[in-house]
């Protein structure tokens, strides 16, 4: 290209030092779709079988020791819910318990999910057990010393679920690497029913020990479930991760997930529908231990009550793949939102333990089948190098809402009474559907394969500056086709924004007819290198509608700032 003056209109008014002179060249685009670019739905049936991925030693053993853990954990839950009933807290504290257990996961989801992407998995894993042992048998401590107050539970039940917040991103992203990739979505089955198995056998035990052998004693039962996890960790040898590109600092990669999903429709969409459906589902759960004592004042009641909750979601997992296989999953969703909807309403005007046990099962099935769904669709639309910051926003967004959610529907309860919250609770679930008509659940599979057909840029001067990174590059665009090239350029911007870019913009040139120049700032040479890394298959759609627009191969330029 012979040498021109370039009139542009560029919103980076700075002093910038090109690095490279260089095109793109033009690489075909590969039409085959990778099997494995990412989970896969629950829609379609899993071809390996339930019981597969148990002949990996590492996920068996964690499996096993998972349930004697979860079901520990909800041992400590009712314990901590009936010792506020019993330590007359009223119906705003007890609800304040669950609003403790999930406002850590709002806190300190995003920096855990940041540190889950960039450390090793195994020792967050490991630390964080440590920790929630010792911080159960300070609880369990304090319980049988008879000096817990109500605040004390609060602050040291906050404590216990910061741990699980700074462990669950890790734990949720390690799946891919402990079973084969076809055995995936057998394992997450397999995760889900241990998890219901654990609620529905964990809060029964925690009945019956709480009321014979009080609840200091299911306290220190929950200390002691967390070491064969630890154990199990421990002696787990996790290989060595290599990275290809340079190694990202916490604020960098939570700015990274901050800016991912707001510029992923899709992400978006789920965590608006998951947030607001389980700021109305919280209600339910949050006041269960009022609704217990109301009808039978013993935890066995209490048990019972949460026991039949876990058998329904056991069954509801069960079947999930039967109902996904027949309608789409903004059907399921819908259904099981109304259902639990009506669950909440009828726990709330029921008296009797025999019908409150039935609505409890109904309302497991009806909870699983569209919390599952909001897992399965995060899980489909985030890559291996963000995987658990999206993870992690999405706990953020969940546990958010419940925290929210319970809080809300415990003072409401304190002025109005436990059956019209639930009442309010329920319409409102039920209401949130509507959400569905506006942002709808994509029911095919988003190819996550990373994809870097990029040509490495060739650096031509020495970085001596970290400053920021200017990228343009240059189209000649044929005539007929620029209205297609600029909605191209639309979308294409978002995909620059979400790996990395802070701003972008499309010029056209006043001197030079169809010459259009795309221009995007990154914050370092580092973060340029991996967005590189970060386009993936899904992405070569638009590419290819902008390659069937233009009548040269793009010129790129880096510049740098001074």
């Amino acid at each position: 290209m012979g040498q021109t003056t370039v009139f542009v209109v560029c919103p980076f008014p700075k002093v910038w030092q090109t690095t490279e002179n260089d095109g793109l060249p033009h690489v075909p685009l590969l039409t085959w779709r990778s099997r494995w670019a990412s989970l896969p739905s629950s829609s379609n049936p899993a071809s390996a079988s339930l019981w597969r991925p148990l002949r990996s030693p590492t996920f068996r053993n964690l499996l096993t020791a998972n349930v004697v853990s979860d079901v520990g954990t909800f041992m400590q839950s009712v314990g901590a819910a009936w010792l506020m009933v019993s330590l007359n807290g009223g119906p705003l504290y007890v609800a304040l318990i669950q609003t403790a257990s999930a406002l850590p996961f709002f806190v300190l989801a995003l920096p855990a999910g940041a540190i889950g992407d960039i450390a090793d998995r195994r020792r967050i894993i490991l630390s964080t057990e440590i920790w929630m042992t010792v911080v159960a048998m300070a609880i369990a401590a304090i319980t049988i010393g008879r000096v817990m107050s109500p605040v004390l539970l609060l602050i040291l039940t906050f404590a216990l679920s910061a741990g699980d917040a700074f462990e669950s991103p890790s734990w949720r992203a390690v799946l891919p690497e402990l079973v084969e990739k076809e055995d995936l979505p057998a394992a997450s089955a397999l995760n889900g029913i241990e998890f219901n198995f654990a609620r529905a056998v964990g809060p029964a035990l925690a009945g019956a020990v709480v009321a014979f052998a009080g609840v200091g004693t299911a306290f220190l039962i929950n200390a002691v479930s967390f070491l064969g996890v630890i154990l199990v960790v421990a002696r787990w040898r996790r290989p060595v991760m290599k990275r290809a590109t340079p190694p990202e600092t916490v604020a960098g990669a939570t700015r990274a997930a901050i800016r991912y999903v707001r510029y992923s429709p899709g992400v978006l969409k789920v965590m608006v529908r998951a947030g607001t459906a389980m700021f109305f589902a919280s209600g339910l759960l949050a006041l269960l231990p009022s609704i217990a004592h109301r009808v039978n004042g013993s935890p066995v009641a209490y048990g019972v009550l949460l026991g039949g909750f876990g058998c329904g979601g056991v069954l509801g997992a069960l079947a999930m793949q039967r109902a996904r296989a027949r309608w789409s999953a903004d059907v399921v969703v819908a259904a099981g939102i109304a259902i639990f909807g009506l669950a909440a309403i009828a726990a709330g005007a029921l008296r009797a333990v025999t019908p409150l046990g039935a609505v409890m099962v109904v309302a497991g099935a009806a909870w699983i089948s569209f919390i599952s769904l909001f897992n399965v669709q995060v899980l489909n639309q985030a890559p291996e190098w963000v995987r658990a910051r999206v993870l992690a926003v999405s706990l953020l967004v969940f546990q958010g809402a419940v925290a929210a959610g319970s809080a809300t529907w415990g003072a409401v309860a304190a002025h109005v009474g436990v059956s019209r919250a639930l009442l309010w609770a329920g319409v409102g679930a039920i209401l949130s559907i509507a959400l569905g008509l506006f942002l709808r659940l994509s029911d095919a599979g988003v190819d996550l394969t990373p994809w870097n057909h990029w040509r490495a840029p060739v650096v031509a001067a020495d970085l001596d500056s970290d400053g920021p990174i200017l990228v343009t590059v240059e189209y000649d665009v044929a005539s007929e086709r620029v209205p297609e090239f600029i909605e191209a350029m639309r979308e294409y911007g978002r995909i620059r924004r979400r790996d990395g870019a802070s701003r972008w913009g499309i010029c056209r040139d006043l001197e030079i007819p169809n010459r259009y120049v795309e221009t995007f700032i990154v914050s370092s040479w580092a973060e340029h290198l991996r967005q590189h890394d970060r386009i993936t298959r899904a992405d070569s759609q638009i590419e290819e509608r902008l390659r069937g627009c233009i009548r040269n191969r793009p010129t790129v330029r880096h510049l740098v700032y001074l």
